[in-house]
């Protein structure tokens, strides 16, 4: 009996031993590399950290409540009122208000980066934010989870500030530094800080993580299997990149059959299969498979012989392919479709970064919604296209995306996943939907 006790309160030690090991610690700090800018939008992980939204998304893709505690719709979806979270402050300590989360978001609407809002006025009222809109705007509380809709304002000394988790603390080294909000309303983080080192290339990320300088780096989708083969701890996202091809519809590509032929003559397996290592999935689809359940039915395959019957004369002069924030994958994927239209007859000359006067451009639109409506409607404002999505099942959201790819001036080509590798100190980290860190809710080895 006594020697059963005795290995009972061994057992029972060594489990609590492991327990105390594995349960997450306050302190510490992270060194994370990007290739980007921590602010862009709509991906960009300072925003992530420092700022916050109205509301949030589940992994479902329902919206849920952060700034904005409750929400409700009048008028058919073309008016709704959101209550702000009292008892909120920024990082100076500035009291959340309706007024500031509406000239917030009226100051969103009108940056030129944001191609603006989709509804017609903002304005606060009591502690409620009003939105109307000319039309119907069922999915509202979706759209505001977009980062581009995060609330933000300028402090005393006019630098960026926000509700989140994070408050920005200086810019020394070459890197971004945040500190935890001790008074966070979601929380103390478990991190003290986190230095977030931009425009580092892939390579110097792999090299800085190699060698134990890097806590958290970016990881290439054609690059994905082969750390996993050396026995990274690499995090995958679902597809939310979309590689797509741009088509001005004037000038040399004004006919829509010319555009046509293009999009029947790129080949998507090759990118999928060759550039991107069968990462993610093919696509002529605005929306990943997963989400929408149609995309079968816009057709990814090749077929030159077709694009060669409805092209129609070949416009003469050089076609310019831009490539826009080219890596080394997207400059090997501008240069496998160049090859693509030049056996369609198109003569083509690549260069990279935004050209106002380049005829195609290739770029990787990055996708945060997970409901398929709200998901259409932000892909069809990131490619710049008029108009809400009619319905919300799926037979109305695939003519809703007919009716947005029938110009011609979009071409799906594949959808990507996001990756990245953590180090072996990093502990509790997981993705966002979108493939973004939650480095609000990681912690370190070895912290107290």
């Amino acid at each position: 009996m006594l020697r059963r006790f005795v290995i009972s309160s061994v057992v029972l030690l060594v489990a609590l031993a492991a327990g105390a090991r594995t349960r997450p610690h306050y302190g510490g700090s992270v060194r994370v590399e990007i290739s980007g800018d921590p602010w862009q939008m709509p991906d960009g992980l300072a925003r992530r950290l420092v700022l916050d939204t109205l509301t949030t998304l589940s992994d479902s893709g329902s919206a849920e409540p952060a700034l904005s505690t409750q929400w409700q719709a009048d008028n058919a979806a073309h008016r709704w009122e959101f209550s702000i979270r009292s008892g909120v402050h920024f990082h100076d300590g500035t009291p959340l208000t309706a007024e500031l989360v509406a000239a917030s978001l009226q100051q969103t609407c009108a940056a030129p980066a944001t191609g603006g809002c989709p509804w017609s006025t903002v304005r606060a009222v009591g502690s409620s934010v009003i939105f109307t809109s000319e039309s119907p705007l069922p999915d509202l509380p979706e759209l505001l989870a977009q980062t581009q809709f995060a609330i933000a304002r300028q402090d005393a000394t006019g630098a960026l500030d926000g509700t989140g988790p994070f408050r920005v603390t200086g810019f020394a080294n070459g890197a971004l530094m945040l500190t935890a909000d001790d008074d966070s309303w979601q929380g103390r983080p478990y991190l003290d800080t986190i230095q977030i080192f931009p425009r580092r290339t892939m390579r110097d990320q792999a090299l800085d993580l190699s060698i134990g300088r890097a806590d958290l780096i970016e990881v290439a989708p054609d690059v994905i299997r082969q750390a996993q083969q050396q026995h990274l701890a690499v995090l995958v996202s679902q597809p939310v990149d979309l590689l797509a091809l741009t088509i001005a519809p004037e000038g040399p590509l004004a006919n829509l059959q010319t555009r046509q032929s293009i999009a029947l003559a790129v080949d998507r397996a090759a990118l999928y299969n060759v550039i991107f290592q069968k990462q993610g999935e093919i696509s002529a689809s605005l929306l990943p498979a997963g989400l929408s359940g149609y995309s079968f039915l816009f057709p990814p395959e090749r077929n030159l012989d077709r694009a060669r019957s409805v092209r129609g004369p070949v416009p003469p002069g050089t076609l310019s392919l831009s490539v826009i924030d080219a890596t080394p994958s997207l400059q090997l994927a501008a240069e496998r479709l160049a090859l693509n239209l030049r056996e369609d007859g198109f003569n083509v000359q690549i260069t990279n970064g935004s050209h106002p006067g380049a005829q195609l451009t290739l770029r990787r639109v990055h996708l945060q919604a997970t409901a398929p409506r709200a998901a259409l409607d932000e892909m069809a404002a990131q490619f710049g296209q008029n108009g809400r999505v009619n319905g919300a099942d799926p037979v109305a959201l695939w003519q809703s995306e007919q009716a947005i790819l029938v110009n011609g001036t979009i071409v799906p080509l594949v959808w990507l996943p996001r990756a990245w590798a953590a180090g072996d100190r990093v502990r509790d980290l997981r993705l966002s939907p979108d493939g973004v860190p939650l480095l609000a809710n990681a912690a370190v080895e070895g912290a107290q």
